[in-house]
């Protein structure tokens, strides 16, 4: 996939859009199952404890996130792609008792009532929500190995089919859980989520068969790497993910804590729902790279360049929603939100609105560090983007107090300009390397 030294333009959209329409469709899963809570009895309180089971999910799913980018990079033939299969096995199988220990009942009024002191009425919504996301995490780690093996063999576009699936079985879920059940929001949500992603993993491992057969026709009895080569290769992936994650359970803790604290956790994931609409345009750059850019890195210009027009593109649109009133047709219209609830949702939208051309920087960053295998410095740039998250949260919430979804924004923005800054370093020094090969 990456020996073509004349890429355009035209081969760099051609390759990226089924991924990028994958993210895109992954985006909007986010907006219409809040759209569906949102439209349901007790609005505030199942979106507070949807928002917070998802984040809790999200940190316990964090360790496997990376898979995507670890099988498009090492997945160059089968025996690689057999010790890389046993190795998501063990990831998923930690990352699924993990869970099932936090759900014990002691174990998860620690976390909640004690740790992250969530209000009491959002308790039991979150505790049952979260036992319905059990079999979520490990279903995306085998979804992100398999779409790895389909981008690293060509066959993007059916890494979108298999977002469509998820999507449909998603709809079908919480649209009928809404109609003829009377379970709460909350529960609809993780439901559909749970459902959608369980019969997209199917769908991708279906859908994969022939790369795999390829796999098996091209092998020449190549040795595989070692499970201590995948461990060192990607031990700094998952830690970055881990770390990338687990920030939302600590935003949690400090919206709670914050003015406003209820409505705060109630917009939160429709803010973040519709600010990942347009992150997931620079998300799915990511593979893109590590996929076509060789070791002599002569297709790195046409990247970057096509990694510009993305920025622009990303927070052209989301600063249109912003700063118009799309705004409000958002919020209220179409995500089905108060007046009280949109109001305190627009303003962070506006602080975030130029977020989108920072994921576009740093997955361009993090692909070029995976690609030539510097991991290490991509683990460095997340704790450093960890500890401005907490540092301005800290400041914006508990010292100045201000209102716990405005200071996260404004956390958020903080961190990743701190893990650009970082990076920049580690990639220029890539980049003179790429200039003096050629």
């Amino acid at each position: 996939m990456n020996s073509n030294p004349n890429l355009t333009a035209r081969k760099i959209a051609l390759f990226w859009m089924p991924l990028a329409a994958t993210w895109l469709m992954m985006s909007i899963e986010g907006p219409y199952l809040a759209a569906i809570i949102g439209r349901l009895p007790d609005q505030t309180y199942n979106l507070a404890a949807y928002g917070v089971a998802f984040s809790l999910a999200l940190i316990i799913e964090s360790p496997i996130i990376m898979l995507l980018s670890a099988s498009t990079s090492l997945v160059t033939h089968y025996a690689n792609f057999r010790k890389l299969f046993f190795f998501t096995l063990f990831l998923n199988g930690a990352i699924t008792a993990i869970m099932f220990v936090l759900l014990i009942p002691s174990a998860f009024d620690v976390l909640i009532s004690d740790i992250l002191k969530l209000p009491e009425a959002i308790h039991a919504r979150v505790y049952f929500a979260t036992w319905i996301l059990l079999p979520w995490p490990a279903a995306i780690g085998f979804r992100r190995f398999y779409q790895g093996v389909l981008i690293r063999s060509g066959f993007t576009r059916r890494v979108a089919y298999g977002t469509v699936m998820r999507l449909l079985f998603m709809s079908l879920t919480a649209f009928s859980l809404a109609i003829f059940t009377d379970l709460e929001g909350a529960l609809i949500g993780a439901a559909g989520l749970s459902i959608g992603v369980v019969a997209e993993s199917i769908a991708t491992r279906i859908m994969t068969s022939d790369a795999i057969r390829q796999l098996k026709a091209r092998y020449q009895g190549e040795l595989a790497v070692s499970y201590g080569e995948i461990s060192r290769f990607y031990y700094p992936l998952a830690l970055t993910s881990m770390l990338t994650l687990g920030v939302h359970p600590m935003v949690t803790f400090f919206l709670g804590q914050g003015r406003l604290a209820l409505e705060s956790l109630a917009a939160a994931p429709v803010v973040n729902s519709l600010v990942f609409i347009f992150r997931s345009i620079g998300l799915s750059y990511q593979e893109v790279i590590i996929a076509l850019l060789d070791e002599e890195g002569k297709q790195y210009y046409q990247l970057r360049k096509f990694a510009q027009i993305l920025a622009v593109l990303s927070v052209a649109g989301l600063a249109l929603v912003a700063f118009t009133p799309l705004s409000q047709i958002w919020f209220i219209t179409v995500s089905g939100l108060s007046e009280v609830l949109a109001s305190v949702a627009a303003v962070p939208v506006k602080i975030m609105f130029f977020f989108p051309a920072l994921t576009v920087l740093i997955s361009f960053q993090r692909a070029i560090l995976i690609r030539f295998q510097k991991t290490n410095s991509i683990t460095l740039g997340t704790m450093l983007e960890v500890l401005g998250i907490v540092a301005a949260l800290y400041l914006t919430i508990i010292h100045f107090n201000w209102i716990g979804i405005y200071g996260a924004a404004i956390a958020y923005l903080t961190g990743r300009i701190i893990a650009n800054l970082w990076l920049a370093a580690p990639t220029l020094r890539l980049t003179r390397r790429i200039r003096n090969s050629k």
